[in-house]
């Protein structure tokens, strides 16, 4: 890569973090303040960037615009199946990939168990916010406003006897998986599955879809499936930097 477009492209990663003058982008780049001139007016006569009144510098309309298509051409399932395939394989259990869809979650990908004993799930399948490990993990990262509106009144549908049908000890539940970051599904949607899941954010922070790893009890015990839990929120943070989260943002 040139010097000169690589020093461009630094320039603007350093902007992303807020303006800056002239020399302050030659010291974080290590280069004189005449190179950081020369690139800057470059980028500015491109509307890369923008010169503001008081002489500093910020990130310019074009790359707003190019940010907004970018976005928008994300493809969530696209992102993340590489990721869902190393996780599986690392692992050996389910794994699904879900999103919120009007009052559900939907399965948008899974990646199959090796072991014999395995769950029954299908891409394109609904299940339920309250009761489900991807749900919960969606849950847990919105306003009172929207759980509102999206679970409706309690009690909630039971499918297990395990299954949270009060909104009080749901909400108990969300509050432990906003602060662990990482939510678990302890046989609520399905008698014998259990299931951990992880948030996955978008560009602007919002978390409308999970990533999980699920595995039948027989097959896996609990502090077997809370051991994956490194792997599996290390896996949603790189899915949501593929669709433009940033943890320094």
């Amino acid at each position: 890569m040139p010097s000169s477009l690589e020093r461009a492209l630094r320039i603007l990663v350093e902007l992303a973090s807020g303006p800056a003058t002239i020399s302050e982008l030659g010291r974080r780049l290590g280069v004189h303040r005449t190179t950081s001139l020369r690139l800057l007016r470059t980028l500015e006569e491109e509307r890369f960037v923008r010169r503001t009144e008081d002489g500093r510098y910020r990130i310019g309309p074009r790359m707003a615009t190019l940010a907004h298509a970018a976005l928008e051409g994300v493809d969530l399932r696209a992102a993340a199946t590489g990721h869902l395939r190393a996780l599986g394989a690392a692992c050996g259990h389910t794994v699904h990939l879900a999103a919120l869809e009007g009052d559900s979650v939907v399965y948008l990908d899974k990646v199959e168990s090796r072991h014999a004993v395995r769950m029954y799930s299908r891409i394109g399948a609904s299940a339920p916010l309250h009761a489900t490990g991807v749900g919960k993990a969606i849950l847990a990262h919105l306003s009172e406003e929207e759980r509102d509106e999206l679970l409706g009144p309690p009690p909630f549908g039971r499918c297990t006897p395990n299954t949270r049908t009060t909104r009080t000890e749901l909400d108990e539940d969300l509050a432990a998986v906003a602060e662990r970051g990482w939510a678990l599904d302890d046989f609520e949607h399905e008698e014998f599955i259990q299931c951990v899941a992880a948030p996955i954010r978008d560009a602007s922070g919002r978390v409308s879809a999970a990533v999980s790893v699920s595995a039948p009890g027989m097959v896996l015990d609990r502090a077997g499936l809370l051991a994956l839990a490194p792997d599996l929120t290390a896996t949603a943070g790189a899915i949501s930097e593929e669709i433009g989260w940033s943890a320094r943002a």
